[in-house]
């Protein structure tokens, strides 16, 4: 039993450090072949991610097949630790995904999107401004807008309507629904003089391809609902894993308690 239980370790552990080594290596060569900021920015967390799972991988290697009690016991302790933070996250991602949701307009085929609808934590961040700057900086790097007025641009004004428009489309490259104003295109749209709008977005539009509604509240909501929906997928992804590691914890605490008998 303290056999096979060595040999699971060792071997789940070699494919783990095979595993950081070639999700390192790809990153940075990835970060190196970024063109924007916002590129790098991403490529940072898996870098990290990818270093601390080489350092750990390779503890229990040793621990395991070299017979080096105190690696293996470190290898345990930072598992551990690992599936709270694991178990943790998971109901964080929940809790805080919990609010928030699509706002069903009549004779449209998109749903807008209200900042005041999502959790507070979540309101929180992305009205800090430093790290609005730079989401919006990623976001008009990517260029969603332009592909927005690319795909819809020979379309009349019914046809727009009745398009299913992603969130960050309707919050960041569109005026609010409210708002009323004369569609042109996609991203132009004229504004009627003299009227006052309940909605401050209304007042924030511009038709500049680098302005549009990304420093609207709609755009800031469009881009929640893309992380709720993004997060809620990570959750699913993060219960197999922490599964995944619960069962490799317990065969590692067979190998060292089998080990502490010799």
């Amino acid at each position: 039993m303290c056999r096979l239980s060595n040999n699971l370790t060792g071997l789940f552990n070699l494919l783990t450090l095979l595993l950081s080594i070639t999700i390192l290596i790809t990153s940075i060569w990835l970060t190196k072949q970024s063109s924007t900021q916002c590129e790098t920015w991403l490529q940072k967390p898996i870098i990290i991610l990818s270093i601390f799972l080489l350092i750990l991988s390779l503890c229990g290697f040793l621990g395991s097949c070299c017979g080096a009690s105190w690696l293996l016991w470190l290898y345990l302790f930072v598992m551990f630790l690992l599936i709270v933070i694991t178990f943790s996250f998971t109901i964080f991602v929940f809790v805080v995904t919990n609010k928030g949701a699509g706002e069903v307009v009549s004779n449209r085929g998109y749903k807008e999107y209200r900042l005041g609808d999502y959790s507070n934590w979540l309101q929180k961040r992305v009205n800090q401004n430093d790290t609005w700057e730079r989401i919006r900086s990623c976001l008009q790097s990517g260029k969603i807008c332009d592909k927005f007025q690319t795909q819809f641009v020979n379309h009349t004004v019914q046809q727009f309507y009745q398009q299913n428009l992603s969130a960050l489309q309707s919050g960041c490259c569109k005026p609010s629904n409210d708002c009323n104003f004369t569609y042109h295109s996609p991203t132009v749209w004229n504004k009627t003089e003299g009227v006052v709008h309940s909605n401050p977005d209304c007042n924030v539009w511009d038709n500049d391809p680098n302005v549009l509604c990304f420093n609207c509240q709609s755009c800031k909501a469009g881009l929640l609902q893309n992380l709720k929906t993004n997060w809620k997928k990570v959750s699913t992804i993060n219960i197999i894993f922490l599964i995944f590691l619960v069962i490799i914890y317990s065969i590692g605490c067979c190998a060292f308690r089998a080990r502490g008998r010799k």
